[in-house]
């Protein structure tokens, strides 16, 4: 039996080897609260793989030519690749996929607040695809760089096809700018409309967050949620003004001192409001999800007897 002795001298163990930045992988120790907080970061980052399909898949069939749709439908078939990636490194932590989901449907567990506002455009599925995706890339590059092997590794892949979305949302954004008076104006307002909810997604202020000082200190997490937002809008004033489009934040201002932009401040009560099941479309991602679920447990079931028939002749021949 382990005693509080044992247990800080693992703790110390363990925490120089993250400071030598070495990767901690399945098999080895690690303090509860550490597996703890990567299965809720890796879950929750693989629910907002999943359920960031639905805003994509609502215009499947109304993208505006072959191209487009062929192209967007790669996108959300790499997103389910991306989910099923995080869950099962979240698996190799000893947690099922199926306690996962089910504290997802029950609404115990997180995905990003962006995906509860809808689709409303075209322009919408390009504004998506630059800002979310864009800010996604600036977060996930780091980490790349995370403490745990399996995610670490799982980032990598994720990362470049990540690359891939946001270029294919920020051709759409040229489109539409570059295009009708129509065409422009609706660029203009998706742009509106998600930019301040992208920002959103980085997280609360790093003083307000629950869970970024162990984040950092056990290197999970690699830079605080309001630098990794810096680096989000530093790298996209100049984009929005390739575009020719109006800011949306009319307190942007270059920072000579900082060398990063000052922004306006964000509404935070709508970050928690959506985050606590109160945005536009909370409830209809969860009943989708859900529903889809509940269409698709023959196959789990199919699986699941074809694993049991195998086994059982395996016990014959033996």
């Amino acid at each position: 039996m382990k005693t509080s002795a044992d247990e800080q001298e693992l703790e110390r163990r363990f925490q120089q080897r993250i400071e030598d930045e070495q990767k901690i992988e399945p098999k080895d120790w690690m303090p509860a609260a550490y597996r703890k907080n990567l299965i809720r970061q890796i879950s929750q980052h693989a629910h907002s793989e999943v359920i960031g399909m639905q805003p994509e898949g609502n215009f499947l069939t109304r993208a505006p030519s072959l191209r487009r749709k062929a192209v967007l439908l790669s996108k959300i078939q790499d997103e389910a690749g991306h989910g099923l990636y995080l869950y099962s490194a979240a698996e190799t932590l000893g947690t099922p996929r199926s306690e996962l989901i089910a504290a997802l449907q029950a609404g115990e567990a997180k995905y990003a607040s962006i995906f509860n506002y809808p689709t409303q455009t075209w322009g919408d599925v390009g504004a998506i695809g630059w800002l979310v995706d864009g800010a996604a890339i600036v977060n996930q590059i780091s980490l790349q760089r995370t403490s745990y092997g399996p995610y670490a590794r799982g980032m990598v892949r994720i990362c470049k096809e990540e690359s891939f979305h946001q270029r294919q949302g920020y051709e759409i954004m040229i489109a539409l700018a570059h295009g009708s008076a129509e065409q422009r104006e609706m660029a203009q307002d998706s742009l509106n409309r998600f930019y301040w909810p992208a920002l959103m997604m980085f997280g609360p202020h790093d003083r307000e967050s629950a869970h970024s000082a162990r984040s950092m200190q056990w290197k999970i997490k690699r830079e605080t949620n309001d630098d990794l937002r810096q680096k989000f809008i530093d790298q996209t004033v100049p984009q929005i003004a390739f575009l020719g489009l109006e800011h949306p934040d009319s307190g942007i201002r270059w920072n000579e001192e900082r060398q990063h932009y000052d922004h306006g401040e964000i509404d935070w009560n709508e970050f928690y409001a959506v985050i606590n099941g109160n945005g536009h479309c909370n409830r209809q991602r969860m009943e989708h999800h859900i529903r889809a679920h509940e269409e698709g447990a023959w196959v789990r079931d199919a699986i699941a007897a074809h694993r049991e028939k195998r086994g059982g002749r395996k016990q014959q021949v033996a």
